[in-house]
């Protein structure tokens, strides 16, 4: 009797992971794509009026989409050939006060950083893109940019990536 209940639900968990296709809990649709490829985002933010180089921001963010993907799919990374390719540069990075004190000085500062994302997906045309991606992060005109960089540059990537896997990959 116990061996017939496990065997039973042994065969209805099978079903339950067939039945589940492409999908996964990510809300990913991959399609017949097998793997992706992130090609290295330059830093050109220097062209947007207003701007600043951040060192290493280049290779961190390259390196936050590559994660994302890889955490949230089954697609194997790759440097060449990829069903899947990610390109594109930054082109915003830069602080701006955002509301003033009673003698006209910023209360608090906004770092916005932006970026434009090229998407092909050799397996399915049609949903090749090209777009930007912004996202902001305030902070106290009390804090230097040094002091809250890490914090903000985790605020940033989490939400541009997101945002570009959602128009990339998410099928709702």
């Amino acid at each position: 009797m116990r061996r017939h209940i496990y065997t039973c639900l042994i065969s209805c968990f099978a079903l339950l992971l067939n039945g589940c296709g492409i999908y996964n809990f990510s809300g990913a649709s991959t399609g017949t794509a097998t793997s992706f490829q992130v090609n290295f985002f330059p830093n050109y933010a220097d062209q947007s009026p207003g701007s600043t180089i951040e060192p290493q921001l280049d290779r961190d963010f390259t390196n936050a989409l590559q994660d994302l993907i890889t955490n949230l799919t089954s697609l194997s990374l790759t440097g060449s050939n990829g069903d899947l390719v990610y390109e594109g540069e930054i082109v915003e990075y830069r602080v701006s006060p955002m509301s003033a004190t009673a003698d006209q000085t910023a209360a608090q500062n906004r770092l916005t950083m932006s970026v434009n994302v090229r998407f092909y997906n050799k397996t399915k045309e049609d949903s090749d893109f090209e777009q930007r991606f912004s996202f902001f992060y305030d902070f106290p005109d009390t804090q230097l940019l040094e002091s809250v960089k890490a914090e903000a540059h985790e605020v940033l990537f989490e939400r541009i990536t997101q945002d570009i896997f959602n128009a990339s990959l998410a099928d709702w």
